[in-house]
This record gives C-alpha cells, sequence and structure tokens, in this order.
C-alpha cells in the first residue's frame, strides 16, 4: 500500500510538471523577435493541449499540440487540391494539429470558423464530436454543377462520407456555379482520422493522395515551430 502511494504521488507530480509547461510560451518572442500572439479563446487551447499531454483527444493527436501563433504556412499549403472537369475542389482540414502550423492572422481565422459551428456540427452529425474540413468548390466555365455529397475520404482501407454539410456561402444550396465562383461549406467527418497517415481525398470517380506530401510539410514546419516556441 505504501509503495503504491508513493508510485501514485510520483505520477501526479509529473502530470503537473507537463502541464505547466505549456504556458511559459506565452509573451516569448520567436526567433525573428516577433512576439508571441495570443488568439481567441487561449484558455481552451491551453486545456486542449494538456488534454493531448495526457493522451486524451481524438486518434491523429499521437503528440503535444505546438503552441499557437508560431507557424508559418499558408492555408494552400494544407489544402488538398483536386481538379474534376471545369470543377476545383479544395479540401483544407481544421484540426488544431494541423492549423496550429498555420500563419497567426490564418490559425485565427480558422479555428474561430470552426469554434461559431462545432456545436452545430455535433447536432446535424448526431455525434458527440467530429472532425471538421473547410470544402469549397470553384468552376473554371459557367453553368457548373457540382453534388456536395460526392466529395468523400479514404483512410486506412475506409470510405468516409460527410457526417453533416454546412455551408458557408448563401448560394451553396444551388448546387451550380457560374465562371469564376465558389461555394464554401463546412464538412463533419467521423473522428477516427489520424491526419499523420495517407489520406486520399475523392470527388466521384477523381481522387487525390497529395495529403502524403502534405505530410512531409508539416513535419518540417512542426519541427521549425518548437524551436521558435523555445
Amino acid at each position: 500500500m505504501k509503495r503504491t502511494c508513493v508510485l501514485l504521488a510520483g505520477a501526479l507530480a509529473a502530470c503537473g510538471s507537463a502541464g505547466g509547461s505549456g504556458g511559459g510560451a506565452a509573451g516569448r518572442p520567436d526567433a525573428m523577435g516577433a512576439p508571441h500572439i495570443e488568439t481567441v479563446d487561449t484558455a481552451r487551447l491551453r486545456a486542449d493541449t494538456a488534454a493531448t499531454l495526457a493522451g486524451a483527444g481524438t486518434p491523429q493527436r499521437t503528440r503535444p499540440l505546438v503552441p499557437p501563433g508560431y507557424g508559418t504556412l499558408r492555408q494552400d499549403e494544407v489544402t488538398v487540391a483536386l481538379r474534376s472537369g471545369a470543377l476545383l475542389i479544395k479540401v483544407t482540414p481544421l484540426s488544431e494539429s494541423v492549423i496550429r502550423l498555420l500563419a497567426p492572422d490564418t490559425y485565427n481565422r480558422l479555428h474561430a470558423l470552426a469554434e461559431s459551428r462545432r456545436e452545430e456540427a455535433r447536432r446535424l452529425a448526431g455525434a458527440p464530436d467530429s472532425e471538421l474540413f473547410l470544402v469549397s468548390f470553384f468552376s473554371y466555365q459557367p453553368d457548373v454543377t457540382y453534388q456536395p455529397e460526392d466529395v468523400q475520404l479514404s483512410h486506412q482501407g475506409r470510405l468516409l462520407h460527410p457526417l453533416a454539410v454546412l455551408p458557408l456561402t448563401p448560394g451553396w444550396g444551388r448546387q451550380r456555379l457560374q465562371q469564376q465562383e465558389q461555394q464554401t461549406a463546412l464538412y463533419a467527418f467521423s473522428t477516427d482520422i489520424d491526419l499523420e497517415l495517407p489520406l486520399l481525398v475523392r470527388y466521384g470517380l477523381e481522387e487525390t493522395d497529395e495529403w502524403t506530401r502534405i505530410i512531409r510539410r508539416l513535419e518540417t514546419e512542426r519541427a521549425k515551430v518548437q524551436a521558435r516556441a523555445g
């Protein structure tokens, strides 16, 4: 019994040390001398990081989240683009493990977007949580139709259909685009997605494995962010 108590006390002390390390980056300048940028809902972000350190969270979080405000990537650098006829489909994961590697202004925008619609996504998907993706359709020709439900993900041998689609632009419901027009929505997928593993994006008969190349880019940027954050 005495040995069990000693082990438990040591484990609790270790957890306290890990949880306290996340707050030290606030206000610290990066390698270029720019100050760390606090983002919206900072308390939630710190709690989210602490939960990840403790082993909680969705399956893709196999490592601690980096602090926000130190990334430099552009949105297009973490976006899968797929061409189907006159359509260009773009798919951007909104997972914190990805968007925290983006430049601060882009991170703030995408984080705020995901948080503002997360409860609605849960309700429409009928699930306690979901993995959100930003999906857009763009047309190179006039009067082109698109099918929102044809956007699917193939991951670890499973074909994943969206659990819910939340329109962001007013013309989404027409499912028709004029030349140079774009329509955008949030897609809610199952949380059983590991974004550190290959992921195919499909639309109709077309598919792309571009995410495999993006994974390497994220790995490189993650190492840089950790160095900047100290």
